[in-house]
């Protein structure tokens, strides 16, 4: 049986919204009956595969967002690559 390691603040997580949207960010908090990430990315599929796209255009870049529970299916901890590429996507920094 594989035990996976819980995630926690601070840790690049995923989220799968009950709209089908899937979430890569920062987790900042998860308390009450919210989950907020820092710089949320969403994953897109382009003609080169899959990429990360802001998930709302019209917002500082460098917000953090609260994401109602009820709205969440599932939040895991990022797979290492996809973290990697998110770190290099919001920083800059190559890991």
């Amino acid at each position: 049986m594989i035990i996976e390691t819980p995630y926690k603040v601070n840790d690049v997580v995923s989220i799968k919204l009950s709209s089908g949207e899937e979430l890569v960010g920062k987790l900042v908090d998860e308390s009450g009956d919210t989950v907020t990430l820092s710089k949320p990315l969403m994953l897109s599929m382009t003609q080169k595969g899959m990429g990360l796209a802001p998930y709302m255009f019209t917002v500082d870049p460098e917000s953090k967002i609260s994401f109602n529970e009820k709205n969440i299916i599932t939040v895991a901890k990022t797979m290492e690559t996809m973290a990697k590429q998110y770190i290099q996507s919001t920083t800059g920094l190559v890991t």
